[in-house]
Formats: C-alpha cells, sequence, structure tokens
C-alpha cells in the first residue's frame, strides 16, 4: 500500500507543491547570500591582515593575506555549485509539474542534482569568482608594493 502512495500523481496546485517550490527556492536564495557573504567576511578579513601588515612595516609578511582569499575563493565556489545544483532541483521539479508527472517521492527531496565537482570547477571558472578574487590578490601585491616604497 506505501508504495501506491508513494507512486501517486499529485495536482500542481497542491499546497504540498507549493511548498516543496517554496523551500527549494529558500535553500537557492541562502546559497547566494551564503556566497554574498563570502566576498564580504574575505574582504573584512584581507583587509584587517593588510592593515596589520602595514602597521607594523613587515611587507614580506602581506602574502599571508592570501590564505584567507584562497580559502573563501574555495568556500565561494562549493557555495555556487550548491546554488547550481539546487537550481537544478527545483528545474527538475518544475519541469515535472509540466509534464504533470509529480508524485508524493518526488516531495520534500532537497538534493542538488548534478556533479558537485563539474558545478565548482564551472564555478570557479565564472567571472564572479575569478574576477573578484583575482582583483583581490592583484591588490594583496600592489599593497605590498606600496608597502616597501
Amino acid at each position: 500500500m506505501r508504495s501506491k502512495i508513494n507512486n501517486q500523481i499529485i495536482e500542481e496546485s497542491s499546497p504540498s507543491v507549493q511548498s516543496h517550490l517554496q523551500i527549494l527556492q529558500t535553500v537557492i536564495e541562502r546559497m547566494a547570500t551564503n556566497s554574498s557573504s563570502c566576498k564580504a567576511w574575505c574582504i573584512s578579513i584581507v583587509s584587517a591582515v593588510l592593515v596589520i601588515v602595514a602597521d607594523k612595516g613587515k611587507p614580506e609578511f602581506s602574502y599571508i593575506a592570501l590564505i584567507p582569499t584562497l580559502l573563501f575563493l574555495a568556500l565561494d565556489a562549493y557555495y555556487l555549485a550548491l546554488e547550481k545544483g539546487f537550481r537544478n532541483t527545483y528545474n527538475d521539479f518544475v519541469q515535472k509539474i509540466h509534464d504533470r508527472a509529480i508524485k508524493v517521492s518526488d516531495l520534500y527531496t532537497i538534493v542538488p542534482h548534478g556533479s558537485l565537482n563539474q558545478h565548482q570547477i564551472k564555478a570557479l571558472q565564472s567571472f564572479s569568482i575569478w574576477g573578484f578574487y583575482l582583483s583581490l590578490s592583484i591588490l594583496i601585491f600592489v599593497t605590498k608594493l606600496i608597502i616597501i616604497s
């Protein structure tokens, strides 16, 4: 009897379907917010490191600022990869709505679709990642040169 319930077709106007879509939208939004927060935290930490390095007059330590830059780059790419995976999940679910093929087993399964590794590689290639973190790295090198002067 349980398998019959899981294979039951659900109407698109069902509150369960609407709730599932809302959950997916919230998860996608959270991943985008986390990605944005990574950039903000990275700038704050790198700025603090560079201010301390400049205050101490030790330009050779300015490369320490590359450590949080690389860590936040990886974390940011991870969040963008998760966002892409959840967007795929959302799009697949919407396609099932259009095909009138939603089953009970499709509801409340919140798992990113696709290869997370491939999504991360694509995220690293996006301008929002390499453009931001490359310019931040260049800023670190320029700051080192300014401290030396």
